[in-house]
Formats: structure tokens, C-alpha cells, sequence
């Protein structure tokens, strides 16, 4: 007889099924687990041996073999633990084998039988939920598992308390349903003095969901004006706070069943790695660009991060998805992400200024800047200096107005996009940053005048396609914080003025 049970395992953000098989034979004493596993798989016959000691049971003097089918998918994680403990019961006529046909487990099992979170739970809910399914999962992850919409969840605490739900000897009940946290208050962005431009720009970004560099010199507010713009975007819709959560889920974030409807805001250290930053790592975790999915990447020190780590933006700018490929796997997570990125003009950071900046300039502002790619820039639609601020300017009153006014302009500009992307939603497409090709020509040609200045900026410029496709996209922007159908003039020499010469292009560091 072959007991079995259905488990996940995770190629990015994809569930795929895996079969555990448990067959009990004759022969010399044995316990050994198949269908390439990695060593955390690999170890969980100790964990479930003294789990079942703990309950007062011991594994029968036979050959015990485990499958993981397919055999030829390589299985990684702790989470084999529950599944493989449970088929081991069954086939030790401790639970009804039919009644574990009809659940999907997961869970990592403590040398006493308790179950510890894992990784994953709320995609797998979700598929096992798509299959008819039910969830066996922790206790502390019942509420998370809750948000996939099945009705025939279990979460014990340890397992014990689940063979004795299924022997009727106790019941266990229906874990509470997840809180959907609201928003968290955001620093407003009234506490800014001065930097009108740059709150202009940070606007503009919101409204289109567009990338933005801010240059300028150490204290200039370039982190305060980062930290302000998630405060300027609308709240997550319910769809999308399933798909956060669930790459949440997956990187092993998301705390006692709680959802939430505030956009990540992500920022990592000028330190980190190419696999921290895309995605990676021994078991291709999710990297900082999937979890700021639809929300915002701010990337401080933009030129203090290897060249290799910054040029990896490039795809998931373009494509909206992390692609990591390896020699078994290749691994795809969403990443459609805001990129806000901030660094100073040269190294010292003090380079218009002639009291401070130090004796190379201009060369050390050439060559610091020129650590960012051309290919890199150009994917950004938004450059903007931010100079330093003025006693006078710290001398001013609070502004009058603060993250609400410009929270409810960038409100009803996304809804103007909202509805003129309506039926492109399904490719993709909801943001005038998103918007490319005949579809672009299309929403955003400018008039007349409009379109010879755009054309007379971009050959003295000399801005690529990709540039000069961007400075549409950012007048159209402009036109819809205006309520206005069309691109004028004035709307485009506004978005012209955000776009700066490449780094290696002749970029002095006024123009920059």
C-alpha cells in the first residue's frame, strides 16, 4: 500500500503540485526520502522521527521510502515536513487515507510536533483552493491562508492536535480571517521647505508612475522627498494586494495573517548584491525589486552599487518581471516597481559648490557620474536637481500645502488613465508610464507646436527613441494633472525640462 498526500513546491511565483508517496516494505529498517531533495528536505526525517516520538509513536522496524513526485524536480525547503509526516501516519493506519486525499499540506515540524511557519502558504492556499482542494497549514499562518477564499482550512498548532481532529477526539476550529491593515500615516510632505521643483517632479512621478534621479549635494532632502511619495499614491486595489502579498508570502514577510493595503516601499543599501537586488540566491528567493511590486524601489547613492547590480534593472524596468536563470530553473517574479533613485553630483557631493568642492572637479563629477550607464539612464523618465536649500528657505513656514492637495491631484489624473487604458488592463497597461508605441502616438501626440518643439529639444539633445518616447509619456502626464484631452506646448517644455544630457555624452555638471 502507498499512502499519499498532495503538497506545493515554488518556481517563482508559480505552485506546482508534488505528490508525497510513502511506502512501508519488508526488508532491513530504513527511512530514506527520494525525488531530489535538498538537504532541508533531506533532514526532516529527524524532525518528523522525534515529532512522532514526541506523540508517543515510533516508526515501525520496515523499509520506509518517501517519494517526492516528480522525481525529477528538485525539491527545497522545510516545508516537506507536515505532508511527509502526515502520509507517514496514514500509512501506519494512524489517519484515514481518504480523507488526506482531499488536503494540501505544508508546514515545518519542531522536535516536539509543533509547526513552525513556512514559506509560502498564501499561494499555496490559492492553488490549492483553484484544485478543490483543502489547506493544512500552522497555526500562526491560518489568518494568511484565509485570504485565498477556501472555506476548508486547518491550522493546528502541532501534530498532535491534528490527528486527534481527525480521530474526532477534538475539533479544531476555523482560523479568523486575516486583518486588511489600512495605510499607514506617511511623513507629509508640507514638513518640506523649498525644493519646489522637486516636489513638482515627485508629483509628476506619482501621477504617471513614472522613474525619477534627483542630483544634488548631501542634505538637500533628496531621502525626505523619496520617503513622501508613497504617501502621494492611491491605495492598493484588492487584486493587487493579493499579488504583493503573495510575493510577501513567498519571501516569508508577511506576519500573523495581516494584509495590507499600503504600497511597498523598498531601500536597500548601496551594498547590496545582484541576487538581494533581482532575485537569487540558493533557492531564487524574490529580490528587492519583486517586493517593491507595485510600489516604489528607491536606490540612495544610485552610483555606490556595483556596476553589474545596477545594470540588472535594465530588464525588469522594461518588462515589468525578474527573469533569473539557472542550470535547473528558470525563475520569473513580477517586478513592475517605481524606480526613485538619488546620488550627489561627484564623489565629495559638493561640486557647485567653490567653498567646498574639492580640487579634481570637474573631472571627479565626470567620472562619478558616468558609473551610471547610458543604456540605465535613458530607462529613467524623470531627472531632477535638487539644490541645496537656503537658510532663508528653512526660515519659511510649514507650506501650505501638504501630501493630501497633491495626493488628490495624482487621484484624479490616475483615474483619467485609469479609464483610458481600460481595455488594455490585460496587457499590462495602466499607467501612462506603461503606455508604448502606436498606442503612445496615439494618447499622447502633442499639437503642432508641441510637436516641433519635442522634435527641435530631442535632435539637440539628442535624445535616443527610447528618450524621446519617455518625454511623451511625461507630457502626457502633465496634461492629465491639467484635466487636459490634449498634449499642448507647454506641457511638453515642462517634460523637457526633466530630461538631461546621458552621463559620458558631453553632460557638464550643470546640465546634468
Amino acid at each position: 500500500m502507498v499512502a499519499r498526500i498532495a503538497t506545493a513546491a515554488f518556481q517563482g511565483i508559480e505552485v506546482l503540485d508534488v505528490d508525497v508517496q510513502v511506502q512501508m516494505a519488508g526488508g532491513l529498517p530504513a527511512f530514506s526520502v527520494v525525488g531530489l531533495p535538498d538537504k532541508a528536505v533531506a533532514e526532516s526525517r529527524e524532525r518528523v522521527r522525534a515529532a512522532l516520538h514526541a506523540m508517543g509513536l515510533a516508526l515501525p522496524p520496515k523499509r520506509i521510502t518517501v517519494n517526492l513526485a516528480p522525481a525529477d524536480r528538485q525539491k527545497e525547503g522545510s516545508h516537506y515536513d507536515l505532508p511527509i509526516a502526515l502520509a507517514l501516519l496514514t500509512a501506519m493506519d494512524v489517519l484515514p487515507g481518504d480523507e488526506m486525499t482531499r488536503y494540501l499540506a505544508l508546514g515545518e515540524l519542531g522536535l516536539d510536533g509543533t509547526l513552525a511557519n513556512v514559506a509560502g502558504v498564501l499561494p499555496a492556499a490559492v492553488h490549492a483552493n483553484a484544485k478543490g482542494l483543502g489547506l493544512i497549514c500552522p497555526a500562526g499562518q491560518g489568518g494568511e491562508a484565509t485570504w485565498a477564499g477556501g472555506s476548508d482550512i486547518l491550522a493546528p498548532r502541532d501534530l498532535l492536535a491534528l490527528v486527534n481532529h481527525f480521530k474526532g477526539t477534538q475539533v479544531l476550529t476555523a482560523p479568523e480571517h486575516g486583518a486588511a491593515e489600512e495605510a499607514a500615516p506617511y511623513p507629509d510632505l508640507a514638513d518640506i521647505k523649498g525644493q519646489e521643483t522637486a516636489k513638482r517632479g515627485l508629483e509628476i512621478a506619482a501621477a504617471g508612475g513614472h522613474n525619477m534621479l534627483m542630483v544634488g549635494p548631501p542634505g538637500a532632502g533628496k531621502s525626505m522627498l523619496a520617503q513622501r511619495l508613497p504617501g502621494l499614491l492611491p491605495p492598493l486595489a484588492p487584486g493587487e494586494i493579493l499579488e504583493v502579498s503573495m510575493i510577501q508570502s513567498l519571501a516569508g514577510e508577511l506576519t500573523e495573517g495581516t494584509l495590507s493595503r499600503q504600497r511597498p516601499f523598498r531601500d536597500p543599501h548601496h551594498s547590496a548584491s545582484l541576487p538581494a537586488l533581482v532575485g537569487g540566491g540558493m533557492r531564487v528567493r524574490p529580490g528587492e525589486v519583486s517586493l517593491a511590486h507595485l510600489g516604489v524601489l528607491f536606490l540612495d547613492e544610485l552610483p555606490e552599487f556595483q556596476r553589474a547590480t545596477l545594470e540588472s534593472l535594465r530588464q525588469p524596468l522594461e518588462t515589468g518581471r525578474a527573469a533569473v536563470a539557472r542550470a535547473n530553473a528558470h525563475v520569473t517574479y513580477p517586478a513592475r516597481f517605481q524606480l526613485i533613485a538619488a546620488m550627489n553630483p561627484c564623489r565629495c557631493g559638493y561640486l557647485s559648490d567653490p567653498a567646498q568642492a574639492c580640487s579634481k572637479a570637474p573631472r571627479c563629477a565626470e567620472d562619478y557620474q558616468n558609473r551610471i550607464s547610458g543604456p540605465l539612464f535613458d530607462r529613467i523618465d524623470l531627472h531632477l536637481d535638487v539644490p541645496a536649500v537656503s537658510p532663508l528657505d528653512l526660515d519659511l513656514p510649514p507650506a501650505a500645502e501638504g501630501t493630501a492637495e497633491v495626493a488628490a491631484r495624482v487621484a484624479a489624473a490616475r483615474a483619467i488613465q485609469s479609464e483610458r487604458y481600460r481595455e488594455f488592463q490585460d496587457q499590462g497597461i495602466r499607467l501612462n508610464s506603461q503606455a508604448d508605441g502606436d498606442l503612445l502616438d496615439r494618447v499622447a501626440r502633442p499639437d503642432e507646436a508641441g510637436r516641433k518643439l519635442l522634435v527641435d529639444a530631442a535632435t539637440r539633445l539628442g535624445l535616443s527613441a527610447r528618450g524621446y518616447h519617455r518625454v511623451l509619456r511625461v507630457a502626457r502626464t502633465l496634461a492629465d494633472l491639467d484635466q487636459s484631452d490634449g498634449v499642448t506646448r507647454l506641457h511638453v517644455a515642462e517634460a523637457v525640462s526633466f530630461r538631461r544630457v546621458a552621463p559620458g555624452r558631453g553632460a557638464s555638471a550643470a546640465n546634468f
